[in-house]
């Protein structure tokens, strides 16, 4: 298995963020953003995009990041967030949520993506930076297994629609059961498959 390489971001030994979402895709549930600042005296080995790791990987290496990084933490934007700002907005949302809840002030933060939180901070979006920053790929991991979680506990509080085996994802079988099961209270209500379905 080919891993990626990482590219080394140095700034006098400043403390570096790596943020990222998880859940801008599906039509249920929140977005979930985590920030992560890896502690270079323990390092997580296996760092990589998180959909590129199995789920039980991805569940062992977060519990690691959480245990040996400086800081991190998770926050979320909820579905009316969602509706009401857009997705991408809601998104850079969480990440600035995510940022302020930290414990150590970063001196920079590096975003995956191209679209950088409002934050009173340095920040630099970087295209595929879940694939080339340890930091990054860090807070995809714990922001990914965060959201999974979460809509695995959704899947017992609205049964039926198979939030557990899709986490939300505009899957046939979640479209299936939204036809027949009508939309429920965690779904995104401005996502077309959803909109379609409240103006039939």
């Amino acid at each position: 298995m080919n891993l990626p390489e990482f590219k080394i971001f140095i700034s006098d030994n400043a403390d570096i963020a790596g943020v990222d979402e998880a859940g801008r895709g599906p039509l249920a549930g929140p977005v979930i953003a985590a920030a992560v600042i890896l502690d270079p005296e323990q390092p997580v080995r296996g760092l990589a995009d998180s959909k590129s790791i199995s789920e039980k990987k991805r569940e062992k290496l977060a519990l690691e990041i959480m245990l040996k990084a400086r800081a991190w933490a998770i926050a979320r934007a909820d579905v009316h967030e969602i509706d009401e700002l857009n997705i991408l907005q809601a998104s850079l949302l969480a990440m600035c949520r995510a940022v302020s809840m930290l414990k150590i002030k970063p001196a920079r933060v590096l975003v995956d993506g191209d679209h950088c939180p409002q934050i009173d901070l340095p920040v630099e979006a970087i295209i595929k930076g879940d694939c080339s920053v340890p930091a990054i790929s860090a807070a995809s991991i714990i922001a990914k297994v965060a959201r999974d979680r979460e809509m695995r506990d959704m899947d017992h509080e609205y049964p039926g629609y198979g939030f557990a085996a899709h986490k939300g994802y505009p899957t046939r079988a979640h479209i299936e059961a939204l036809k027949q099961l009508g939309v429920c209270a965690i779904h995104r209500r401005t996502f077309a498959p959803v909109r379609n379905l409240l103006i039939v």
